[in-house]
């Protein structure tokens, strides 16, 4: 594995998910066998990367809280452009097939299959949830994190199933992905609903409808909540000024980054310094 902190979410002796900070230098490497299914979790700048899991193989461009579902026992080759930072989420098979059984499905549907480059904000928010619990000694205790082990897992067998979000077609898949990072990429910009529709290759009416369809929020509201999650890792970092935070988050200006943060996350910007230190 490439160089990591590992800090798991409770003590070893019942572990329900680990949660694992990693980084990897530019080039090629195999990740190595696990007996858990991996959920990878980009952190950071978009960065261009190719990745093979079994027979798939796709370039893509991994925009902050894209991930990939490594099962147990896949091994997957990456080739990064730039040096790539991930929270790698360990779920154990035992609680995926016990969550599956659960929610009534079929036994061949009991385990998780290879998929890459994945967008999808309920499992985004679940892991920088884990992310927060683990980095804040866990403060609301075993019952939250299991929950949201859980719930993670539904989740993914939700949308592996063919749940609400992925058996309506919405935008195609391609299509979603490349407005999904346009956003990303120009998060910084004076973004208007047309020019998306434009990206999606849509009318403005079918688009704002279809994309709320697709990700399960207005467009305007996902577009707030990357600017939050964006200037909320540029405060953690802790090497711009708030009113430069703002700019490239793409507020207006300092007060209105102040107030989505509140709204969105619950705490000021001099709040989560604060915190961070």
């Amino acid at each position: 594995m490439p160089e990591r902190s590992v800090r798991p979410l409770r003590e070893p002796a019942a572990p329900s998910v680990d949660v694992i900070t990693a980084s990897a230098p530019a080039g090629q490497f195999d990740s190595p066998l696990d007996d858990h299914h991996i959920v990878d979790l980009h952190v950071g700048k978009p960065t261009q990367v190719t990745c093979r899991l079994d027979s798939r193989e796709r370039p893509a461009l991994q925009t902050h809280g894209s991930f990939c579902v490594v099962p147990a026992g896949v091994t997957g080759r990456w080739t990064m452009a730039q040096p790539l930072h991930a929270l790698l989420i360990r779920i154990p098979p035992s609680l995926v097939r016990e969550t599956a059984g659960a929610m009534g499905l079929a036994a061949r549907s009991t385990e998780l299959v290879p998929s890459l480059h994945v967008r999808d904000p309920q499992i985004e928010r679940m892991g920088w949830m884990l992310q927060a619990e683990r980095d804040d000694a866990h403060p609301s205790g075993r019952l939250f994190t299991d929950s949201l082990a859980v719930a993670l897992a539904a989740r993914l067998l939700g949308l592996q199933a063919g749940g609400a979000a992925a058996r309506t077609p919405a935008l195609p898949r391609w299509r979603l992905r490349n407005v999904l990072d346009y956003i990303e990429v120009h998060l910084d910009d004076d973004l208007t609903l047309a020019e998306l529709a434009t990206v999606a290759g849509f009318s403005l009416s079918h688009f704002k409808a279809l994309f709320k369809q697709a990700i399960g929020q207005p467009v305007h509201r996902y577009v707030l909540e990357r600017r939050v999650e964006r200037a909320r890792v540029l405060v953690l970092e802790g090497r711009r000024s708030m009113a430069e935070i703002a700019i490239e988050a793409g507020f207006a200006h300092q007060s209105h980054m102040a107030r989505c943060m509140r709204r969105v996350l619950g705490l000021s910007p001099s709040q989560l310094a604060r915190r961070a230190r």
